[in-house]
């Protein structure tokens, strides 16, 4: 059963990807949905044995590679943090998977794009369920080559293609550092296995490394790798530019990639190696202030945007942020917690993105939209869901998780734990919240209340979506209202063992009780910031400041906004100081010196050259005369005799057969110059 959740995936994609000429559309559509709907099954017995039985599952199938001391096997991990995880990306991918039979309706290559959505959820489920780096280092690699795939699916689109190599060059630089990171895993505990790593990191506690003149602890420069690579993965301030411009794809893409699955696995790696990290402090303090740095920067940044798509994808970045930094103060449950509500209602509000997208040919630029809940009812229930759930109204799935971590911030600042970044979090994660809502809100308004802005031929012709797209909107739309609720005391409830021995929490953050008794002033701080945010964007777009927005018009604020809009020019910054650079290196230093230069000179070009022009010039001593070829032999003849003495002394340092093999293959070249010609 626990192999089965693996291959039928990667049965999918093959069967579909190589037999998809003969099976068709219809024929793709259905064997690939298929497999991963059984697969999505599986995955719920799996969770019920090991997650709520406490029953985890060693599989180790066959030697992989054996080095040395290196030895590394085929084998899966399964235990409450994989299987949770295996519940979340079976589950939304099936519900893209019959999405996207609809939605891809009319596209030639269908067969193609359910491959990749198949091969993209083997690899994932490669990467949750290795019991080694090396394992999880596949399927992380996996999955940022069929991302690139995916968003490059229309590659007949400029923007596609650099959306595509943009989110594949970022990556690698986050790839890169949990490279080096595995690679310092095994030079410290000489193994890459979990168990092995996880079980000895308490002897390397004070272990240090003498690195550029200064001691450094070995565990914090894994951390610090192993934190890079998150930060690639899941988008977090500084390599955050490729998730934005990854809405290039398809809109299934979207789901699949912003949702549960890609975005998701720098999360996934903090939570993962926890028993390392939490005995790394300066990497805490490092992760809590680069997680909210991002929830504050993505939701400003998302307030301006007009791409319906571009907004969706700058709350993943945020709530990612949430994420990052409630790990970083030590909550990996929590953590957790979040991602798995994250998942479903990130999921809604793409779908429902697209079933908008869908309905108004291609239209994605919110200001040419509004007055759709008359046309689009389903979808606009679906998208309020999402956005109220997003924003943490209460008593949805996104309340339980996200108030739980302002709570734990708030807890941060009054309890004075943390205190050196404790206070820092607690701020900007408040500010988000009013952020978050303000631009959750406004999409609403914007797409289904305020006055349409399009024409009237496209108003007549909108119509709603068909059931396929419906269906995974509507099952959506219940886990977003329900999995919450249901979830929250299996894993975050005080005194619960759910995850074992999955995840490592210090002391201190078992304190979860002490949420309950906290005053009600400040538990209701984030329902009042919501409240305040969705007020704001209801004033601005519908109501008494809709034809009054003269604050709009003062030059600072228009500097402001045309700033965020532009993202506060990360990419420019990137473009001008790191892409320019290389560019202008590679070029002028690299290509023309070193390659077609140095390297050329040196290499066959530069003597093939040498060996010409001086065949040529040897060639003028051939007179035809037999008393000059007399002279010539006479005299080779000497030297050689006089050369004996030197010979003598090289053979001991150098092999005479090399020198005589080497000269006789020049004489025949040159003697058979004539004939090449």
């Amino acid at each position: 059963m626990y192999l089965l959740i693996i291959a039928l995936p990667l049965i999918g994609t093959l069967f579909t990807g190589l037999g998809g000429r003969w099976l068709g559309r219809k024929g793709s559509n259905i064997f690939s949905t298929t497999c991963v709907i059984l697969c999505f099954f599986l995955s719920l017995l799996a969770f019920f044995e090991v997650g709520l039985c406490g029953v985890p599952c060693y599989v180790s199938i066959s030697p992989w590679i054996s080095s040395g001391v290196l030895n590394i096997t085929w084998g899966f991990l399964f235990d409450s943090l994989t299987t949770t995880m295996l519940v979340v990306i079976t589950s939304i991918s099936s519900l893209v998977h019959l999405y996207s039979i609809q939605y891809m309706e009319y596209d030639p290559h269908c067969p193609r794009f359910m491959s990749f959505l198949e091969i993209f959820t083997f690899f994932m489920l490669l990467l949750v369920t290795a019991d080694n780096f090396v394992q999880m280092f596949l399927g992380w690699e996996g999955v940022g080559l069929v991302s690139y795939l995916l968003i490059n699916f229309w590659y007949t689109r400029l923007c596609a293609n650099q959306a595509a190599v943009k989110a594949l060059i970022v990556n690698r630089v986050g790839d890169f550092g949990l490279s080096l990171g595995i690679l310092t895993i095994f030079s410290l505990f000489g193994s890459v296995d979990y168990e092995v790593v996880f079980s000895l990191v308490h002897t390397y506690s004070n272990h240090n490394i003498y690195l550029f003149g200064a001691h450094l602890n070995t565990l914090t420069l894994v951390g610090i790798f192993l934190l890079i690579g998150a930060v690639g993965k899941s988008a977090q301030l500084g390599l955050h530019t490729w998730l934005p411009d990854a809405m290039e794809g398809p809109t299934p893409v979207s789901a699949l990639i912003h949702a549960a699955t890609m975005v998701t696995a720098g999360v996934f790696l903090i939570v993962r190696c926890s028993p390392l990290i939490d005995l790394a402090p300066n990497v805490l303090f490092l992760i809590t202030i680069l997680g909210s740095s991002t929830a504050f920067f993505a939701s400003i940044v998302g307030v301006f945007q007009n791409d319906i798509k571009r907004v969706i994808a700058y709350s993943t970045c945020s709530q990612l942020g949430y994420m990052v930094f409630v790990c970083g103060l030590s909550y990996y449950n929590v953590g957790m917690f979040h991602l798995v509500n994250h998942a479903f209602f990130k999921a809604l509000l793409f779908l429902s993105a697209g079933s908008v997208i869908h309905a108004l040919s291609n239209e994605q630029d919110m200001r040419r939209m509004g007055s759709l809940m008359h046309n689009l009812p389903i979808t606009y229930a679906a998208m309020l869901i999402g956005s109220l759930s997003l924003a943490g109204f209460p008593f949805l799935t996104g309340f339980y998780s996200k108030d739980l971590i302002i709570e734990i911030t708030q807890i941060s600042y009054y309890s004075n734990l943390y205190i050196t970044y404790g206070i820092f979090a607690c701020w900007l994660a408040n500010i988000s919240v009013f952020f978050t809502s303000f631009y959750t809100f406004r999409l609403i308004f914007l797409t289904f209340i305020k006055n349409n802005n399009s024409y009237r031929t496209y108003m007549d012709g909108i119509h709603e979506s068909p059931k396929l797209i419906l269906i995974p909107l509507i099952l959506l739309a219940i886990a977003s209202i329900f999995v919450g609720f249901i979830s929250k005391d299996l894993f975050v409830g005080v005194g619960n063992s759910f995850w074992g021995n999955s995840i490592s929490t210090m002391p201190i953050a078992c304190n979860l009780l002490e949420v309950e008794f906290m005053t009600t002033s400040i538990k209701w701080l984030p329902f009042v910031l919501s409240t305040l945010g969705a007020f704001f964007a209801y004033s601005v777009n519908a109501g008494i400041f809709k034809n009054n927005i003269t604050f709009a018009y003062s030059n600072r604020f228009r500097k402001l906004a045309f700033s965020l809009s532009k993202k506060l020019y990360w990419d420019k910054l990137y473009n001008g100081l790191i892409v320019s650079f290389l560019l202008n290196f590679g070029y002028n230093i690299s290509f023309k010196n070193i390659d077609r230069g140095f390297i050329e000179l040196l290499g066959p070009y530069g003597i093939s050259k040498i060996i010409s022009n001086l065949s040529f010039k040897i060639a003028k001593i051939q007179t035809g005369q037999i008393t000059h070829y007399t002279f010539f032999v006479v005299t080779g003849l000497c030297l050689l005799l006089l050369l004996v003495p030197f010979f003598t002394f090289l053979e001991n340092l150098i092999d005479i057969r090399l020198i005589a093999c080497c000269f006789f293959a020049l004489f025949t070249a040159w003697s058979s110059k004539d004939t090449l010609i």
